[in-house]
């Protein structure tokens, strides 16, 4: 049995909306209660754990027919495919050699502060030196690893249970 059978897509999408929302939950324990500072990358990661969450909350508060539907959960994996892409570029970053790790830059605020939008996203993507420091692993898991992990759930959890439009 599909499990799109026993639950609406209203329902998969609040419950998506809620994975999302323990996530971020993770998140700040994480930061406030481990001491763990997040880098520019690790902050747009749950930027994009959270327009995920959003998506999905927004899915299940509209509950559009099929066609919206099929919107919403090509948006919803649209975003975490982009938190897949950010958590794999972290991961290489901390898989570099001392001597090829770039230089620590300035902090996030500073940079959205100074700089345009556009030129903040290049210079956080290219990464820093606190990018490519490990602060925590679980069984051999960065946070980043375990972030790649997280959307590539949400990823299958949107694809195999939101049914798509029949096709005509």
């Amino acid at each position: 049995m599909h499990l799109s059978e026993s639950f609406t897509p209203r329902i998969i999408f609040a419950g998506l909306g809620f994975i999302c929302v323990g996530y971020i939950v993770v998140a700040l324990l994480m930061e406030h209660q481990l001491g763990l500072e997040p880098c520019p990358l690790c902050i747009l990661q749950r930027l994009a754990v959270i327009l995920c969450g959003c998506t999905a909350f927004l899915a299940a508060i509209h509950a559009p027919r099929q066609q919206g539907i099929n919107i919403y959960r090509r948006v919803f994996i649209l975003t975490a495919l982009i938190g897949s892409a950010i958590s794999i570029r972290h991961l290489w970053l901390q898989s570099l050699p001392a001597e090829k790790v770039p230089a620590c830059g300035p902090g996030l605020d500073y940079l959205l502060d100074v700089f345009p939008l556009t030129e903040v996203l290049s210079m956080v993507l290219s990464g820093d030196g606190s990018c490519a420091e490990v602060t925590w692993s679980f069984i051999g898991l960065t946070i980043p690893g375990w972030t790649l992990i997280a959307f590539l759930l949400l990823i299958a959890i949107a694809h195999y249970t939101i049914e798509s439009p029949p096709k005509q």
